[in-house]
């Protein structure tokens, strides 16, 4: 991802950017980058969407960044149904766990950060900005794995992208 210049939604975040426990996130692998900077760009783009929407932006930039707040380095990493169960059910817990021990959160981030996997979790999302998020998420994540797979799938997840934050200008 190209450098962030938006001064304000830095303003918002930049305590979460410079903590150490979140920026070791820059050494886990996640889809076909790190996990922190899937974390930024899901946080980046979603805080572009609320904003433009009126909603409330703060928090779904807050809680956008802490979604995949979470160490899996000591966690299930022998088996890999373990880990199919910790990425898909466990972590978003997980990274509650972390947001609530590292920062204080609202209900509205604790709520983004714990049901950004809906519809695969069950957890569904109570605010239109766990909404925005979730499906940011899923749209960053399908240019991410586009991108190892192939460049056609992550060009259409750009596009698409592009064409949900055009709608809503």
């Amino acid at each position: 991802m190209k450098k962030i210049v938006d001064k304000e939604y830095l303003s918002i975040v930049q305590d979460i950017l410079n903590h150490e426990e979140f920026k070791g996130m820059d050494n886990i692998k996640h889809h076909n980058t790190t996990r922190y900077d899937h974390c930024l760009k899901v946080s980046y783009y979603s805080y572009k969407v609320a904003k433009a929407l009126r909603l409330k932006y703060v928090d779904v930039a807050r809680g956008g960044l802490l979604h995949d707040f979470f160490n899996d380095r000591t966690v299930y990493h022998d088996k890999v149904n373990e880990k199919i169960k910790l990425y898909t059910f466990e972590h978003p817990k997980l990274a509650v766990n972390n947001a609530k021990k590292y920062f204080d959160i609202t209900e509205l981030e604790e709520d983004i950060i714990r049901s950004h996997m809906f519809p695969i979790d069950i957890k569904i999302p109570k605010f239109a900005e766990s909404w925005i998020v979730s499906s940011v998420d899923k749209v960053i994540g399908t240019f991410e794995f586009g991108k190892k797979a192939s460049r056609k799938l992550s060009y259409a997840a750009e596009l698409a992208l592009l064409f949900i934050i055009n709608m809503i200008k």
